[in-house]
């Protein structure tokens, strides 16, 4: 079995699991362990459960491997694998009882810098709608037994996603931004997960997403995805503290990107 499918399987399977212990959590009531950059950007005592039963599973399976995740930070990888984790994206949708949530897991080879990786395998699970993305790579994404795809151009416009930051400072260039790729839009939304959002594009439910100031974990499974669907991912402003990533089909990324890099 090819490394890829064989990492795609394993964070199949992990990915399910988390995301059950998650929605259980989630029914019997969510409680507040943390803040992390700003008092909006909270952390669930779920987050921090469910990062660890990940990565038990992963020392399990794959002794060796790296990890990087939101709640527990990183391990340096002997294998040269590393497995990039968010536990729970979605994380105030999660606190508040909105199904838009989700684990997401994704293997890369070269070590924690999204720059230098190579996406390899990635599973993003939505436990409170029951759908598993997965892909490997040169093996396409899937939903279930669905092969995915992204869209093509729609006279009408785009259909799009983005997120703003949780810094109140940023909001007026997050605004600023969007103000400039409505001439694109057919209609915009504002998911609050950015996993599920690279998933819908992926999955031809959006036509693109753009958005400042994700962290790794936020789009390593999803970029992945995309891709694998035959859409683009690019990141703009790395040097910056608030990069910018851009998905999307060809067509509409290219005009997405003449845009945003402007």
């Amino acid at each position: 079995m090819p490394i890829e499918v064989e990492l795609q399987e394993l964070a199949a399977g992990i990915a399910r699991e988390a995301g059950e212990l998650a929605r259980e959590r989630r029914a019997a009531g969510v409680a507040l362990a943390a803040t992390k950059s700003t008092l909006a950007d909270i952390v669930t005592e779920a987050d921090r459960e469910v990062e660890q039963l990940i990565r038990d599973r992963l020392s399990a399976d794959r002794p060796g491997d790296g990890f990087l995740g939101e709640e527990s930070g990183a391990a340096d990888s002997e294998t040269g694998i590393t497995w990039v984790v968010d536990p729970i994206d979605g994380t105030v949708n999660y606190a508040y009882g909105i199904p838009s949530y989700n684990v997401s897991i994704a293997a890369v080879r070269g070590g924690d810098d999204p720059d230098a990786w190579e996406a390899l395998a990635a599973a993003v699970y939505a436990p409170a709608v029951d759908e598993l993305f997965t892909a490997a790579r040169g093996g396409g994404a899937w939903l279930g037994g669905l092969r995915l795809g992204v869209t093509r151009p729609n006279p009408a416009g785009a259909l799009l996603a983005t997120g703003f930051g949780y810094d109140p400072a940023t909001h007026d260039g997050d605004l600023a931004t969007v103000r400039r790729v409505m001439p694109l839009a057919r209609d915009l939304r504002r998911i609050g997960s950015a996993a599920l959002d690279l998933a819908y594009v992926a999955a031809g439910r959006l036509d693109g997403y753009f958005e400042r100031g994700l962290k790794p974990w936020d789009f390593a499974a999803g970029a992945l995805l995309v891709e694998e669907a035959g859409g683009l991912v690019t990141r703009i402003d790395t040097a910056s503290a608030r990069p910018m990533i851009i998905a999307a089909g060809p067509e509409l990324h290219a005009r997405l990107s003449a845009v945003l890099e402007t």
